[in-house]
């Protein structure tokens, strides 16, 4: 498949749409924009909801591939939860399959599976082929959305790759982060690579850098091509010295998840 000439942008107001704003064009992708929102400095983004499914056919036309950021990306209410990221990705498919697009890459999160128990010592590397173990309702939208791609690809031929992103900042802010962090370079990597490998059916793939203190397995992004450059490791002494190592025996280090299996932040809005 070769590089996408437009893709659909979603989330493109969001700290990882911004992100990949720009990023992405150095790979050599045109992105189109799209949010419920105004996008600061880009006048033509398309500003629509999820649930407006015209303007998501419209904003899909045309384009050789979705990247799907938008939704709630923290905990919520089940209902709010339900009409942005269940019903709004549903609506995003089936613009998708409507008008023709055959490659959608899904944000999917580790929350999908955030209670499965964190590796210790040496422990394997978590599969991608763990189970869902989802740590929020936003964990659980994210679990279905890749059983939604999974079916899109059966039923349709609709390819997808869901990346279970972990965390996307500039830089990690806690020890636990050294674990999951995607540095915004090496995501911008991961998602050219999931926008071009060919025949990738429905794929799942965790999202992160090559981090020394990795806990997933990173082999099924690697094999579209992924070739992460960024580790952790250099924030490592500055934040364990600020929070002291992961506590065996603090619930909320138990798990994939870390303190969204116990507290998870609300989203504001």
């Amino acid at each position: 498949m070769p590089a996408p000439r437009t893709v659909l942008l979603t989330g493109a107001a969001g700290g990882l749409g911004t992100l990949m704003r720009g990023l992405l064009p150095a790979h050599g992708h045109e992105l189109r924009l799209l949010d419920m929102r105004p996008v600061e400095g880009e006048p033509d983004a398309i500003v629509a909801d999820l649930a407006d499914r015209e303007a998501l056919r419209e904003a899909v036309r045309g384009v050789d591939a979705v990247l799907h950021l938008a939704g709630i990306s923290l905990e919520s209410t089940f209902d709010k939860i339900l009409r942005a990221n269940i019903e709004g990705t549903y609506h995003l498919y089936e613009a998708a399959r409507e008008e023709g697009v055959r490659r959608i890459v899904f944000a999917s999160s580790n929350h999908a599976v955030g209670f499965t128990p964190r590796p210790r010592g040496d422990d394997p590397l978590i599969p991608v082929g763990t189970p869902h173990r989802p740590d929020t309702f936003y964990g659980l939208s994210k679990s279905f959305g890749e059983d939604l791609a999974q079916f899109y690809w059966d039923k349709y031929g609709m390819e997808t790759v869901s990346v279970r992103i972990g965390s996307c900042f500039p830089e990690p802010s806690n020890v636990r982060m050294l674990s999951v962090w995607m540095s915004p370079a090496d995501g911008a990597r991961l998602f050219h690579a999931a926008l071009t490998a060919q025949d990738v059916g429905h794929t799942v793939v965790y999202g992160s850098s090559a981090n020394t203190r990795l806990w997933w397995d990173l082999s099924s992004a690697r094999a579209l091509g992924y070739d992460p450059q960024d580790d952790s490791e250099r924030y490592a002494a500055k934040l364990i010295a600020e929070q002291g190592e992961l506590d065996p025996d603090n619930p909320d280090h138990a798990h994939l998840g870390g303190h969204f299996c116990t507290r998870p932040p609300v989203w504001p809005h």
